[in-house]
Order: C-alpha cells, then sequence, then structure tokens
C-alpha cells in the first residue's frame, strides 16, 4: 500500500456510545432497521458497551487480508485507497472469506434467496469521490478519525505520548497480523475490551503460504513412507506363500 492509503483511527477514549455512526452507516448502505449491537449482514458498523467503555466494531481492512486470499474468485480485494472491497459478482457463495476472517467480519445473508456476503467497505466509492466514510462524518464527538493511514499512526502516537498515564501504550490494528487500515487507541487494555490477540504479527496469509509450501514435501515424504510399508507387507506375504509351499510336501509325507 501507498502512503495515500486511507485509513480511520478510533479513540475509545471518546465515544459515548450514541450510536451516530451505525445509523449512518444503515442509512448509507440502505440498510433497514435500528442500529443493532453486533455486526451483521445489515450492519456494517456496531457499538459494543464494554464495562463503562463503548467499542465501535467494524471491519478493519487488514493490510494482507486473510479473506481476499482465501476467496477463489477474486471475489474481495484490498484496494490502493486502503479498504478492503467485496464484489458480489464474483463470488460463488463458498464462504470461506468467513471462516479466514480473524475479527469474524464477513456476514452471510442467510435470509434471502439470492444471498451474498457482506461486509464494510469504508464507504469506498464516497471516499473515491473526495468524502469521508459515513461513520466518520456521524461522530459528534471526534471519536472517528479518517486520513492517511501514516498521518493517523502519527496522531495516533502523538495523542497517547502528549496524554501519559491515559492511553494504554499501544496501537491496535499498526502491527496486528500485519496490521489494518483501522486503528484503535484505548485508555483500557485491549483485552479487557473484547479484542483478539492475535498469534504473531504476520500476515494470516503469509503463514498459511508458508504451511502450503511445505505441502509437496510432506506429500513425497510421506508417499514414500507409504510405498515402503507396501513393499514390506508385500514381500512379507510372498515369503509367507513360499514357506507355506515348502511345508506342504513335508506335511504330507
Amino acid at each position: 500500500m501507498t502512503k495515500e492509503t486511507r485509513a480511520i483511527l478510533i479513540d475509545i477514549t471518546k465515544c459515548i456510545g450514541c450510536q451516530q455512526c451505525s445509523a449512518a452507516c444503515k442509512t448509507a448502505h440502505n440498510q433497514p432497521g435500528d442500529p443493532e449491537p453486533t455486526l451483521a449482514a445489515a450492519a456494517f458498523t456496531a457499538v459494543e458497551p464494554r464495562g463503562e467503555k463503548f467499542v465501535r466494531r467494524m471491519c478493519l481492512h487488514c493490510e494482507d487480508p486473510a479473506c481476499a486470499s482465501v476467496c477463489p474468485v477474486g471475489g474481495i480485494k484490498k484496494t490502493a485507497q486502503g479498504a478492503v472491497r467485496y464484489d458480489g459478482s464474483k463470488c460463488i457463495g463458498c464462504r470461506y472469506c468467513m471462516i479466514a476472517c480473524p475479527y469474524s467480519v464477513p456476514k452471510y445473508q442467510w435470509t434471502k434467496l439470492a444471498p451474498y456476503v457482506t461486509k464494510c467497505d469504508m464507504c469506498a466509492e464516497k471516499v473515491l469521490g473526495g468524502g469521508q466514510p459515513a461513520c466518520v462524518e456521524a461522530c459528534p464527538t471526534g471519536a472517528s478519525t479518517f486520513g492517511t493511514r501514516e498521518a493517523l499512526l502519527l496522531e495516533a502516537r502523538k495523542r497517547i505520548v502528549e496524554n501519559p498515564g491515559v492511553y494504554v501504550n499501544r496501537i491496535y490494528g499498526e502491527n496486528e497480523l500485519g496490521g489494518t487500515s483501522v486503528f484503535y487507541i484505548s485508555d483500557v487494555a485491549f483485552e479487557k475490551l473484547g479484542f483478539i490477540e492475535p498469534p504473531a504479527q504476520q500476515p494470516l496469509p503469509t503463514l498459511s503460504a508458508a504451511a502450503l509450501a511445505e505441502v509437496p514435501t510432506v506429500v513425497a515424504i510421506g508417499g514414500s513412507v507409504l510405498a515402503g510399508l507396501y513393499w514390506i507387507t508385500e514381500r512379507r506375504k510372498q515369503v509367507a506363500l513360499v514357506e507355506a509351499a515348502q511345508r506342504e510336501p513335508k506335511e504330507r509325507s
């Protein structure tokens, strides 16, 4: 991604749980109903209460998204502008993206006769036209900020440094699983707010590629071992037949 990759910074200390972001997201995507408590097929943004804090959930738009890496038809792609976009015209309904996403973001329209996978697209068309994501525009407290990925990382670090003892010294999304285009800063430890702790900093596609690279070797070794066992088994059968044939005349006499 380039330095102009767009991103969103979410400051949990400023979120008041007003749900304006969720409502604006639904309006922007013509989704029915009121804001929902969790991400759903018709809710790309959800605000979850966590004790005295509120945490906005949405697609994190990974720098190297696992959902895109497993899609067999190229129906999900990371764009130069930062958003991970879904193309329903290519989707075959395999739902591999739902399994691959470590953040459980993609949802499926189970109740529709012609279902699609749905997820946040960071209001990509609006952004391409020079605007901001609807959720950011609607936030009344400045809890969400939109800009370039590089600038928002600098802003997040600045807030942490200038407010010692307030923020946790961590920008969630900066490095997790290769990094994302949605960042969080908080005054409460992220694990206490329901954030997952990834097993590694490198992207999941890198980990899976390393595993898949070993498949030919494993198959070759496994094949050799099985071939050897087969030869030994057949050899034992042949020896047993010969010995039985040699014993037979002696037993008759």
